[in-house]
């Protein structure tokens, strides 16, 4: 019987001012019981609209249609079909401007909650199911794969699917790129990524660590090994930094620095040495995802105040709308309609402050969003301890630099078409290497088209 209530079922969650304190995911995963009323509130649409809003495709009224029904393996097989990390997608994936934005039940209520079925499919079958993935009979072909990001992941586990001895090639010592180093436990327990990295390598995926392509081995020398086909999804790991004066300061970190020391080098955990800055009072620059997660691992590593400081106002933060309301929860202080212009040093030349110039919207710039413009004469000095710029990152330039023929653009970005090719011939490429920082969802999505890519390429020669 069809529920038809206007709300999704709400997600249990940790106390906002015990959260704060811990790292222990936030989100504490619907029960049998509640998935199952949750599902019932799906009307299985024929034309589907919530799988148009999918870059993976994953069948949405199909799987949700099998909890309804209390049979969860049977879900979790239609997920996999299409989707080869559910148990991420479901936690990190913003669903409510792609499935759930598409979701008719959203136009006189709240939609579906997809991404919250999706998890409890993923956590039931890691949990209950002693089923292991199966490695399919080689079609002699091979195939390199450069990062073990969501895209990497994805186009690994699509290729050996299709029977391709597939090797993926990592720079740090633990695969899993962003999803390891930049996502918090307390959003993404690493558990959970390497049971999803545990079940591509039973399915013959082969992991090579510590491998910094362009360094230990060149693309060209991927081909002289035998590899007929290059697939490069190395992300955007190089900070931006705004050029500020005091920059350079002690206690001033990238985002990809402050959260890679905590969440792949685990200083929040008093068993490892890891050296990080405990500051007291933080400032993080930016309004994104990645600011938000600073932010908070911030207040969780014993900081007093923490302040997320941003040229515009709370209609044009980028954030996904849940990781805003969890860090306000969390007493994470928003100052808004505010610029850093420079980072402040004490003698020993350590960060004791930032200059802030506050701001005011004006006309519209290229993005659509109104342009800030500094008032006059309106700085004012936050005092901090440390900052944390979160503004944005690029691709890092060492394997353009060392691969002949293969385009990119002015931000660093790998040039590839529609179809994932690029322009050096065997040599594809997606995730955020190529459109820049982006989602998790759309960097799987650009790995399984490379993979579809890939394999008629290789059937082509």
């Amino acid at each position: 019987m069809a529920n038809m209530s206007p709300n999704k079922n709400p997600m249990p969650e940790q106390e906002p001012l015990v959260r704060n304190r811990n790292f222990a995911e936030v989100a504490c995963g619907y029960s049998k019981e509640t998935a199952i009323d949750e599902a019932q509130r799906c009307l299985n649409c024929k034309n589907k609209p919530c799988v148009s809003g999918c870059p993976v495709n994953v069948r949405i009224p199909e799987f949700i249609s099998k909890v309804a029904e209390g049979d969860f393996e049977a879900a979790y097989d239609i997920i996999s079909t299409t989707n080869a990390l559910p148990a991420v997608c479901g936690r990190v994936c913003p669903q409510e401007s792609q499935c759930e934005g598409k979701c008719v039940r959203g136009i006189k209520g709240e939609s579906v909650g997809i991404g919250r079925l999706e998890r409890f499919v993923a956590d039931y079958h890691r949990e209950h199911s002693d089923a292991k993935a199966v490695k399919q009979e080689s079609n002699g072909h091979r195939v390199a794969i450069v990062g073990s990001g969501p895209s990497g992941l994805t186009c690994a586990g699509d290729l050996a699917r299709m029977g391709y001895e597939v090797t993926v090639f990592e720079a740090f010592h633990k695969a899993g790129g962003v999803l390891v180093y930049g996502i918090p436990e307390f959003r993404l327990p690493k558990s959970i990524v390497q049971a999803e990295i545990d079940n591509l390598a039973a399915m013959g995926v082969n992991i090579v660590t510590n491998a910094v392509i362009g360094r230990a081995m060149s693309v060209d020398e991927l081909f002289d090994e035998g590899y007929e086909a290059v697939f490069i999804g190395s992300g955007a790991g190089l900070p931006m930094f705004m050029h500020i004066p005091g920059e350079n300061l002690l206690g001033v970190y990238s985002a990809n620095e402050y959260l890679t020391r905590i969440n792949l080098m685990k200083a929040y955990l008093p068993e490892y040495d890891t050296p990080i800055k405990r500051a007291k009072r933080v400032a993080v620059v930016g309004g994104g995802n990645v600011a938000m997660d600073a932010a908070r691992c911030a207040k969780r590593m014993g900081a007093d105040e923490v302040y997320i400081v941003y040229r515009r106002s709370m209609e044009e933060l980028p954030a996904r709308k849940e990781e805003v309301h969890h860090a306000q929860e969390e007493e994470i202080v928003f100052k808004l309609l505010n610029n850093p212009v420079a980072v402040l040093g004490d003698e020993s030349g350590h960060v004791k402050g930032i200059e802030c110039v506050k701001m005011e919207l004006g006309e519209p710039d290229e993005s659509g969003r109104r342009r800030p413009v500094e008032i006059k004469d309106s700085n004012f000095v936050l005092d901090v301890d440390a900052v944390i710029m979160a503004i944005g990152t690029s691709p890092n330039p060492l394997i353009k630099s060392t691969t002949e023929g293969l385009e990119t653009n002015k931000k660093g970005c790998i040039v590839a078409d529609e179809t994932a090719a690029t322009s050096r011939e065997g040599v594809f490429a997606g995730g955020d290497a190529v459109t820049g920082a982006a989602t998790v969802i759309l960097a799987m999505g650009a790995g399984k088209t490379a993979a579809e890519s890939i394999d008629k390429y290789i059937k082509s020669k």
